[in-house]
């Protein structure tokens, strides 16, 4: 039997509609699995995901993602998301954070600036496909107030992805964000013309040398001139220094006083980031933090739940190490 049919057998559905699982066999197979093996599986269970016909990708039939969760609750939907198709994963992040409303708008940002523009066209695609409209008009819809034309612009932008830069438009995109920042009522800077333009165009190696050389030539981080404004300073950490971003979302998920929100995110970050740069982020925890991020989860998970999470995180960095 192949891992692929195995995992399917503890998915299997029994006579009375609901699914069986075999937690250990199904953890002992996710956890070795890479995209690709994740892709198979969706392919060969049509009972579970099913192919999309507009854009190339699997998803999960709506009556059966509800079982999946409900029969999957003690896993906190770490196992549903490990499965799902990254671009269905994301979509639904963002439906989640658009009905949860303006406590939830921070994980726009996180999708829209720790995917690559790809990534984020597949998103798209899906969120079209699954709910029957684009999210740049649900953004616009459901956002009220300032934020709403940044949030817009943001899960809109497709950036360039190459490492070509230009000296005289960084050094004037670093005068002009000073010049906003510095002129601007600190309470609207997220509705700046400039500031917005910038943000949401300009690739992420433009804006790590724009953010350098506002630091050479102002003498001042932009994370410090912009005060509270948490909204751009989360868009500038996701899109320069992802792993100081997902450390520090780690760590509020784990406070023993975290809300609804920010708990949901230890699952979220270690789900889709364990192929991607877990590794980059478990260091930098450990050097924020003072204490290696397996160590910390096992302190404040449990069961196959904290089982799954701490395999992930040390397959990534026994990846990152060979």
């Amino acid at each position: 039997m192949s891992s692929s049919d195995a995992l399917a057998k503890s998915f299997s559905v029994s006579h009375s509609g609901l699914f069986g699982v075999d937690e250990k066999s199904m953890l002992e197979i996710l956890v070795k699995w890479q995209p690709e093996d994740l892709s198979t599986f969706r392919n060969e269970t049509s009972y579970i995901f099913l192919k999309d016909e507009r854009f190339p990708f699997e998803k999960c039939e709506e009556i059966l993602l509800k079982i999946l969760k409900r029969e999957f609750k003690r896993f906190k939907d770490a196992v549903v998301q490990w499965t799902m198709h990254p671009w269905e994963r994301d979509a639904r992040m963002a439906r989640k954070a658009l009905k949860r409303g303006s406590q939830a708008y921070g994980l726009l940002i996180e999708l829209a600036c720790t995917r690559s523009s790809d990534e984020l066209l597949g998103a798209r695609r899906a969120y079209q496909s699954l709910y029957s409209e684009s999210i740049e008009e649900d953004v616009a819809c459901r956002v009220e107030g300032i934020q709403r034309q940044f949030l817009v612009a943001l899960v809109s932008s497709y950036r360039y992805e190459g490492s070509r830069k230009n000296d005289v438009a960084i050094k004037s995109d670093a005068q002009k964000l000073n010049k906003a920042i510095r002129n601007g009522d600190k309470t609207m800077l997220i509705k700046d013309e400039e500031i917005v333009r910038i943000l949401t165009t300009r690739s992420k190696p433009h804006l790590e040398a724009v953010f350098k050389c506002y630091y050479d030539d102002f003498g001042k981080d932009i994370g410090e001139d912009l005060g509270e404004e948490s909204g751009l300073k989360d868009t500038i950490y996701c899109l320069c220094a992802p792993p100081a971003y997902f450390s520090k979302t780690l760590d509020s998920a784990m406070k023993a006083n975290a809300n609804k929100n920010e708990k949901e995110a230890l699952t979220r970050v270690i789900v889709t980031r364990t192929d991607v740069d877990m590794k980059d982020i478990a260091e930098e925890y450990n050097k924020l933090y003072g204490t290696p991020l397996t160590k910390k989860i096992e302190d404040v998970a449990l069961g196959n739940y904290k089982d799954f999470l701490v395999t992930l995180v040390q397959r990534a960095l026994n990846k990152g190490s060979e």
